[in-house]
């Protein structure tokens, strides 16, 4: 019995909403509206950023509804790296695997620079002036303590993080709406799909997509908890399903209020003026929560922001620790990863997490790189890409599992999935093409923000955005040249 406790996490610790907690929380919905949706404004393509957001989410749910189908076949703390092997073979599934590690790992190192930036400028304003690094630190003991303990607790506390973070920005919204700003809410601005897609996905439409595309990432994170929910078969659908539905809604309705309280006609002129030609882009959103509802929220959300980082940190800190524990367990990493604490948590698992999230802030520290213009934004670059990429192979794992086995309908086996296919490619192809402006890594004399420097990369740009595929050969060679080492995942996927 011991045995089995040791290499298990606890089962019936997390119930649907404690899911969509993790999940919506791992989204820093704050953090999107005060840092991507702006930029999506300016070099996007403007009043129409709403609806690029809104095409997102819709794509997204699509993917999910072969996901969710899976989720009925797999329960694992893998997710995605079970459900590729379930459906295209062990070694493609360690692949994935190796890749997905590369996106969690590096999504929470980018937010710790983030945050330590945030931090630092939050709190020098009440006299507490200490190196981003410190802040950075301070909050990878809290993230690591908290990882250790039941799964639980970890959501009591997002629960509370995130109903006020999501509360701060429907006050926002609907105070913006029911004013109607300057021009009155132009619906047609923001959602027409001809001014969604205009410019094209190399020029303005990609950029505001790709600037979506990375506000989604952490959503897949609900079968990562299957083994710790209380029904898996129940509780991941719905949690998956309500977490899209969520970030979608509430990144469409307030980026329209965000246009609506600055006017469709004049949101260029708006956006340069309110955040000082993007020099800071929270700028905005604060600047509209003043002016509609009270120069007193614009404190509290500032804040937020801080706790909103927090949350991702925790939720990621989470979903790299299972797939490290996953991958021990099934013996494609060293077993000692595969390997749970007393109280249920995959001990090992969180503590590599915390040593890589350690050595990387004190490395970029030393070299004195910059917390946002280098860590966030290299490091939430090349997570996007490998979340969007590995969704693609869990697509075709979908298609290829119920060709194999039989179930499912014409819908979630063949249809969506394949559609989600297709939307995945264009997403993946505007983030790669557009990855020298979003992380900041175009080559000597290129301005990144023209439509025709796409895949105009530095050398580093190019090892940043090719690290996920590297990850994802690495993986399958190491499974396929250790057959003794991946039998019971030969047995469970095969």
């Amino acid at each position: 019995m011991a045995k089995e406790s040791s290499t298990s996490l606890r089962k019936g610790r997390l119930g649907v909403a404690g899911i969509v907690f993790f999940v919506v929380a791992a989204s820093a919905p704050l953090v999107g509206m005060t840092g991507a949706v702006p930029v999506a404004m300016l070099l996007g393509n403007g009043a129409a950023t709403p609806g690029a957001y809104l095409a997102v989410g819709i794509t997204l749910l699509i993917f999910s509804v072969g996901y969710a189908a899976m989720s009925h076949k797999v329960t694992n703390a893998g997710a995605f790296f079970a459900y590729v092997g379930k459906g295209l073979g062990v070694n493609a599934g360690v692949g994935s695997a190796y890749a997905s590690i590369v996106g969690y790992v590096t999504i929470q190192l980018a937010i710790y620079g983030f945050f330590g930036l945030t931090m630092g400028l939050t709190m020098a304003q009440f006299g507490v002036d200490l190196a981003w690094w410190v802040w950075a630190l301070i909050a990878w003991l809290l993230v690591t303590g908290l990882s250790l303990l039941s799964v639980d607790i970890g959501a009591k506390i997002l629960g509370v993080l995130l109903a006020v973070e999501l509360l701060s920005l429907l006050v926002t919204a609907v105070a913006i709406l029911i004013n109607g700003g300057p021009e009155g809410a132009n619906v047609g601005a923001s959602f027409d799909l001809g001014l969604v897609f205009a410019g094209g996905f190399a020029g303005t439409a990609g950029i505001a997509l790709a600037f979506a595309f990375a506000s989604f990432i952490g959503f897949e994170a609900t079968a990562i908890y299957g083994e710790e929910s209380k029904n898996p078969k129940r509780d991941v659908p719905r949690a998956t399903y309500w977490a899209i539905g969520i970030i979608s809604g509430l990144f469409a309705v307030v980026s329209f209020a965000m246009v609506t309280g600055m006017g469709a006609g004049a949101i260029i002129d708006q956006v340069v003026e309110r955040s000082g030609g993007l020099a800071d882009p929270s700028a905005v959103l604060f600047s509209l929560a003043a002016e509609y509802v009270s120069p007193e929220i614009v404190v509290v959300m500032a804040l937020l922001v801080v706790t909103s980082l927090f949350a991702g940190l925790l939720a990621f800190q989470n979903a790299a620790a299972r797939y490290f524990f996953a991958m021990g367990r099934g013996g494609v990493m060293p077993s000692a990863l595969g390997r749970t604490n007393a109280a249920g948590a995959p001990q090992n698992g969180a503590i590599l997490t915390s040593v890589i999230a350690a050595a990387v802030i004190i490395a970029f520290a030393a070299a004195g790189l910059d917390p946002f213009l280098n860590l966030f934004s290299w490091m939430s670059g090349v997570a996007v890409i490998a979340v969007v990429a590995v969704e693609i192979l869990v697509s075709v794992a979908v298609i290829a599992f119920f060709q194999k086995n039989g179930g499912g309908n014409l819908w979630n086996s063949k249809i969506a999935p394949g559609a989600s296919i297709v939307l995945l490619i264009a997403g993946l192809y505007m983030l790669m093409a557009r990855f020298n402006l979003l992380a900041g890594t175009a080559a000597d004399g290129v301005d990144p923000s023209l439509p025709e420097s796409g895949w105009a990369l530095s050398g580093l740009g190019w090892f940043l955005v090719l690290s996920p595929f590297i990850a994802f050969i690495i993986g399958f060679v190491v499974s396929s040249t250790n057959k003794s080492k991946n039998a019971a995942l030969v047995k469970d996927f095969a």
